[in-house]
């Protein structure tokens, strides 16, 4: 087991890597996320496992089993990566299942359900804004009339980038899945602060994505007096610090992590400044309440300053409380005790497949410093294999 996976951990490492930072550049149906799932394939193919793929870039490998009484198994993650991104966040999910097969099947042992390998397209939102594209239009929860409406930052349309790499848009279903279970690496500490490597997710914060919109007056950065001025980045960078005590108020999370500027130019003052808000709250009512209040807090500034501001809610998911009864079975009775049971404040598929109906666990594997979305992103690999081995464990349990 271990070599495998270290084997296929090292074909991945280099793929989409900056030579620059160290970090990840894995844009969906662009080079490196199209010779990924290329690489998916080619494992899948080698392993006998039926694929199944759709015009999205969504990829399902299947080992079949003498009965498919009682739905499927699914398992995997994503291979895409947020912009400079980590190595482990999708990509290790996506890897252990592989492995996790390849031990059930040292082990000898024959699923009673059909287990699947998944690689969901555009999980992270990276290029087309959206998170969780490829769950949410296999699900059901995004329509495709909604997604091909969505643009990059090049103005490229989704269909168009598909047509590109040989997509055609046609959506793969689900609709026999039971259950899926989800290994990610861990975006936090929480696992380290307990000295377990592996642990169980117990739910998903709700979090959103907010267009903030100032609008102002262009002018001259040397002859516009200060007090003539209808400066939009002043009001930005107001509401930037609000949402950042109101989010530290309230155990929160606020993050302005995008901004365009017109004209963009050094000596000049801006006409236009476009934010994006990544919000999330432990609860829906409280993510509410969090970008209400920045909102109104920035409009309140854009009064004082003779500029505007205009909220537009990009995407928003609700909470997700994933199963008790399965996160509890999955947890349970291992060697050493129980796996913790732990929150995330992070966005999954698992968290999209819930919300269909699709029973649904999540697997974290430690994460020594806790830092994720960045080329520091790290897991050790006695812990990585740890993984494999709950995951393979929690196949097993589920498809026995």
């Amino acid at each position: 087991m271990a070599d495998d996976f270290e084997r296929m951990w090292a074909d991945l490492a280099p793929v989409g890597r900056s030579a620059a930072s160290g970090g990840y550049f894995r844009q969906p149906y662009l080079a490196a996320e199209t010779e990924l799932r290329a690489w998916f394939v080619e494992q899948a193919t080698a392993r006998d496992l039926t694929v199944e793929a759709d015009g999205l870039g969504n990829v399902v490998a299947w080992w079949d089993a003498p009965s498919v009484e009682g739905g499927d198994v699914l398992t995997g993650s994503h291979l895409d990566s947020v912009l400079d991104g980590g190595a482990y966040d999708g990509p290790l999910g996506v890897v252990s299942a592989l492995a996790a097969v390849d031990l059930l099947r040292s082990r000898g042992f024959v699923p009673g359900r059909r287990i699947g390998v998944s690689v969901f397209a555009e999980e992270e939102g990276s290029r087309f804004g959206l998170a969780c594209l490829g769950s949410r239009l296999a699900t059901g929860a995004l329509s495709w009339a909604d997604a091909r409406e969505l643009r990059d930052r090049d103005g490229v349309a989704l269909p168009d980038a598909l047509e590109a790499v040989g997509l055609d848009g046609s959506i793969l279903s689900l609709t026999d899945v039971a259950t899926f279970v989800e290994l990610h690496v861990e975006q936090g500490r929480d696992l380290v602060d307990r000295g377990a490597a592996v642990g169980a997710a117990s739910g998903i914060w709700p979090h959103g994505r907010y267009r903030f919109d100032f609008a102002g007056e262009a002018n001259h950065a040397g002859t516009t007096r200060m007090e003539d001025r209808a400066d939009p980045m002043l009001t930005y960078a107001m509401t930037a610090l609000a949402a950042h005590k109101q989010a530290r108020l309230a155990g929160a999370r606020a993050t302005f992590g995008r901004v365009e500027v017109t004209p963009n130019g050094t000596n000049a003052v801006p006409s236009q400044v476009t934010a994006w808000l990544d919000a999330r709250g432990e609860s829906d009512e409280a993510l509410a309440a969090l970008v209400e209040t920045v909102s109104r807090q920035g409009a309140d500034r854009a009064g004082r300053d003779g500029t505007s501001l205009e909220v537009t809610a990009e995407s928003v998911s609700s909470s997700v409380v994933f199963d008790a009864g399965l996160a509890a079975r999955i947890a349970a009775d291992h060697e050493g005790g129980d796996w913790p049971v732990v929150p995330t404040q992070a966005g999954h598929d698992a968290g999209v497949l819930s919300q269909a109906g699709i029973a649904s666990a999540m697997l974290f594997v430690r994460n020594p410093t806790g830092v994720s979305h960045s080329p520091a992103e790290s897991a050790r690999m006695p812990d990585c294999l740890v993984g494999v081995s709950a995951l393979a464990d929690t196949l097993e349990r589920l498809a026995r």
